[in-house]
């Protein structure tokens, strides 16, 4: 009875997959996923989140394969609507962890985008980054896949810097020790926020090049 025990629990601990294993064997279940579900404003057609998880849940049950998000960063801007009115607008970067039995694990980092006029910013940017990391992971194909070098869409110039552009311009900062004044007084202008977008770059190239603070 024994013997039989330990033999049952050899082939137990043999049929578990390192994470490796464990994401071929959803790739090989989960086949195209189409886009089926249309933006009735812009009439694009996409992938929703729950066509991705209806199709991934089975393969990831069946395989032993778990995934894990973790914020890393987050950056929230206010915009002005086509309307008039204002615009939440969230950027976060987010590592998934796919994990399998084992405890063995590969790290997926993704940047997702939303845009909202209540409070489903972050909610929209995290099912865009959760919908790509499984898409780029798992090489989930769809019938029409869309090269990104097909399209090259024109934006308007910016005139000053972003918020995402002026907390980045804050990290170089603190670390470079270099303070607001002299960076405005090379911008001529008062405020970082006022910094007009044509100088981000050169700004950042003379902040990346300056020695850590001592």
């Amino acid at each position: 009875m024994e013997r039989e025990r330990a033999e049952q629990s050899v082939q137990q601990t043999e049929k578990v997959k390192n994470v490796y294993e464990a994401i071929q064997g959803v790739m090989q279940e989960v086949g195209i996923i189409g886009k089926d579900q249309i933006n009735e404003k812009q009439r694009f057609k996409y992938r929703g989140v729950d066509q991705v998880l209806n199709a991934l849940q089975p393969a990831l049950i069946h395989n032993g394969l778990h995934i894990r998000p973790r914020i890393i960063d987050h950056v929230r801007e206010e915009r002005e609507g086509r309307q008039g009115g204002a615009l939440i607008y969230s950027i976060i970067t987010v590592d998934y962890h796919f994990t399998a039995l084992d405890g063995s694990e590969v790290v997926a980092t993704v940047i997702g985008e939303g845009m909202d006029s209540g409070d489903k910013a972050t909610n929209k940017a995290l099912s865009v980054a959760f919908k790509y990391a499984c898409f780029q992971v798992f090489c989930i194909p769809t019938e029409e896949m869309k090269d990104p070098d097909a399209d090259s869409p024109e934006v308007k110039p910016l005139d000053k810097i972003t918020e995402a552009m002026r907390l980045t311009i804050l990290k170089e900062m603190e670390r470079t020790g270099v303070n607001a004044g002299a960076i405005c007084a090379r911008a001529k202008v008062d405020r970082l926020e006022d910094i007009p977008a044509a100088l981000y770059a050169g700004i950042m190239n003379g902040l990346k090049k300056t020695p850590d603070k001592a």
